[in-house]
């Protein structure tokens, strides 16, 4: 009989990257993978055409769980969660990131004694206030196998004591790197948002902004809003609307006239990546992505779990501070910073694989 994982996923850009892990399980085809979502993300971009266009694997259970308050969402899904693994009775859970979805998968399975594997741990933004912090932090803590992408990730963790715990600590990579490299020949193809804009290469800038700490804090949003505005003069930005950013806008009266689009599936992201002269971002993974595209970042928050970027060169960090931001605009726009650098690893799933084969044949 056939080993078995259970893979615990929510957010869209878990999928993508799980997506990479999946393809490899299915090669080898020496393990059966039970894919769950929990439903925490559940927009038009998670649609059976996402599914099938990315060639992601269906989930085999949809818990359909969302729009609660933190505790409400963990506890639901960490009642479900409980009774698919009593159920399907796998060798390891494997979960990504620092969602809700991630912290329930992980303590779901560590009550029933099953082993955990955390892809992307030993991240640290240091800041308690942010949800994904404890979310990663506990998680990492109750896992048997931490996949780590950055040496600065495992540093995190030895600080912290984990060379003293009975957790086997990994640096594998950064498993979006192959999700980035596969797909973005795909989007190549697909995606016609370029056209559709009337977009001209390296001239335009592609912004995101979404978090609560800059969208629920009238005086954030303003500041950067009146600040892309400013950057829009000078190169035309692109800004997907994320639906919170756009109730906020609306709420506190806020308009403006930079280029305001509807949310773009995860290929109209990679095009637009890859053609545009630089990134405004509040998001944690469009911050690799950029990187992965050969393009600066500007990261619009306190701070940043991805420090090697910033340390590089290829990011800063400013807040939501309108000078700073301007700042790190004015640097970054022609800069001719050579991107060859090998932060993140290579043939990083391959690398994942094998360590939880190993791990489950313990």
């Amino acid at each position: 009989m056939k080993n078995k994982i259970v893979t615990i996923l929510g957010a869209r850009p878990q999928f993508v990257k799980a997506a990479v892990l999946s393809r490899i399980i299915k090669k080898y085809d020496v393990v059966n993978e039970v894919i769950v979502h929990t439903g925490q993300h559940f927009d038009a971009n998670m649609s059976a055409v996402f599914f099938n266009e990315m060639q992601i694997p269906k989930p085999n259970y949809n818990l359909a769980i969302h729009s609660l308050s933190h505790g409400a969402m963990t506890g639901q899904m960490l009642e479900n969660i409980e009774e698919i693994l009593l159920k399907e009775k796998p060798n390891a859970v494997v979960v990504y990131g620092d969602t809700n979805s991630t912290i329930a998968g992980a303590l779901a399975a560590k009550k029933l004694h099953i082993k955990v594997v955390h892809i992307e741990a030993g991240l640290r933004s240091f800041n308690n206030k942010m949800p994904e912090e404890i979310n990663r932090i506990v998680t990492d803590r109750i896992s048997d196998l931490l996949s780590c992408p950055t040496d600065n990730a495992i540093d995190n963790l030895k600080k912290e004591g984990f060379l003293n715990m009975d957790i086997t600590i990994e640096k594998h990579g950064d498993i979006m790197k192959d999700a980035v490299e596969f797909y973005k020949k795909v989007a190549a193809q697909k995606s016609t948002i370029i056209e559709e804009l009337d977009l001209v290469e390296n001239e335009f800038v592609l912004a995101t902004i979404h978090r609560q700490e800059n969208t629920d804090d009238e005086q954030n949003l303003k500041n950067i809003f009146e600040t892309l505005e400013k950057v829009h003069q000078e190169k035309q930005v692109v800004l997907p609307l994320h639906p919170r950013t756009k109730k906020q806008l609306s709420k506190y009266n806020l308009s403006s006239n930079i280029t305001l689009i509807e949310p773009v599936g995860y290929f109209d992201m990679l095009t637009l990546l890859s053609n545009c002269n630089m990134v405004i971002t509040d998001s944690g993974g469009l911050q690799k992505e950029a990187f992965f595209n050969k393009k600066h970042c500007v990261i619009v928050r306190e701070e940043t779990e991805w420090v090697e970027l910033v340390d590089n060169g290829f990011a800063k960090v400013v807040a939501s501070i309108p000078s700073k931001i301007l700042e790190a605009f004015h640097q970054f726009k022609n800069s001719s910073i050579d991107f060859n650098i090998d932060l993140y690893g290579d043939y990083v799933g391959e690398k994942i694989y094998q360590s939880i084969l190993n791990l489950i044949k313990e």
